[in-house]
């Protein structure tokens, strides 16, 4: 079994998608192990995205990640990181197949409803960005 980390970002946690999203994963067989709401602080969203610190987005990226509250969750599952992000689409919802999450509930590219995790490197920081032991479930 693999986990990685799902966001829901701002604007489909504005828009109203949680249930949507959330029950695609389980439609998929991918199991929700952990899950909370936060409201991420600036100094919080760029230690998260430190990875992207010298890129041109990175200012606008961590400002809209702060905009709202975001559903963070730990997923499990077989290759359930390849798993995600072939549910999630490409970045651009332009790009993004039919179906995909980001055709379905993304707006721009930046406004691009989830997030998830793109290797087991960057899942395992990421779940411990958010996640305690204790908080995991299974």
């Amino acid at each position: 079994m693999q986990r990685t980390l799902s966001i829901i970002k701002p604007d489909a946690v504005r828009a109203g998608h949680l249930g949507e999203i959330i029950a695609t994963f389980e439609k998929n067989l991918i199991r929700i192990v952990a899950m909370k709401m936060v409201h991420l602080s600036q100094r919080e969203a760029e230690g998260f995205y430190a990875v992207h610190r010298q890129r041109p987005f990175f200012g606008e990226l961590t400002a809209f990640m702060c905009e709202g509250p975001i559903v963070v969750m730990v997923l499990e599952g077989q290759e359930v990181i390849a798993k995600n992000r072939e549910l999630m689409g490409a970045t651009n919802p332009a790009q993004a197949a039919e179906g995909t999450l980001r055709k379905r509930f993304a707006t721009s590219i930046q406004n691009n409803a989830v997030h998830g995790s793109d290797a087991p490197e960057t899942a395992a920081f990421e779940i411990g960005y958010f996640f305690n032991a204790l908080e995991i479930a299974g």
